[in-house]
């Protein structure tokens, strides 16, 4: 699996690839700038991009920019950002061509190393890897009965912030201490009431997740 991997700070940076390596990942660049990322985007056309939000010239959202523009020259391309906070707006624009591939993690989980691999890989294969503190953050400013999340029960709610975090049905339903079927269930029922039509599961998925983010507009 090849990685484009872009991070302005030289120790991070290397300590990235060095990770990546040793759990199998091949890196194809490790880039520090924006103008190096999109380059490097456009010609070696990786199985993922692993970036960060603030890369160098701007330092405001140059890595976030270079990906979205990197997936709408190449749709479904998989990128996971990387982010110093959280950022809501940055993880809608991510999710908002609903074609997956997508993840947002604060820097903090790098120190994760499985957790950040797994997200890593998760990605590369078209699913979402979105922060628990992104959905903590729209689960506190959750308001309002007009809101299409107000149908959901509060053990659907629950599915769905777990869902957001990229975790399987088998996953969750080890977190929750149910069975598969009970999940498979819940997923049911929240596809219904955010009005998901009936379709491939995993982009249904993704729908949901970004029905969740618009939320917390």
């Amino acid at each position: 699996m090849r990685v484009v991997l872009a991070e302005d700070l030289f120790l991070l940076r290397d300590g990235l690839v060095r990770l990546l390596e040793a759990h199998g990942f091949e890196i194809a660049a490790a880039v520090e700038s924006g103008p190096e990322l999109a380059r490097a985007l456009a010609e070696l056309e990786p199985d993922v991009a692993v970036v960060d939000v603030r890369l160098p010239p701007t330092h405001t959202d140059e890595g976030l920019q270079c990906a979205l523009d990197a997936r709408r020259a190449r749709p479904g391309l998989p990128v996971l950002v990387l982010s110093q906070h959280v950022e809501q707006l940055y993880a809608r624009e991510l999710l908002a061509d609903g074609s997956g591939g997508v993840g947002y993690l604060l820097k903090d989980r790098v120190f994760d190393a499985e957790q950040f691999v797994d997200a890593v890989r998760r990605v590369a294969q078209g699913g979402t890897a979105m922060d628990p503190q992104v959905i903590q953050q729209l689960l506190a400013r959750r308001s309002g009965d007009d809101r299409p999340l107000a149908r959901l029960t509060p053990r659907e709610l629950e599915v769905l912030e777990l869902m957001a975090q990229g975790r399987t049905n088998a996953a969750i339903a080890a977190r929750l201490v149910v069975t598969e079927r009970a999940i498979a269930k819940h997923t049911a029922n929240i596809f219904a009431k955010l009005g998901l039509e009936v379709s491939d599961d995993d982009n249904r998925r993704v729908l949901a997740v970004l029905a969740y983010l618009d939320h917390g507009r």
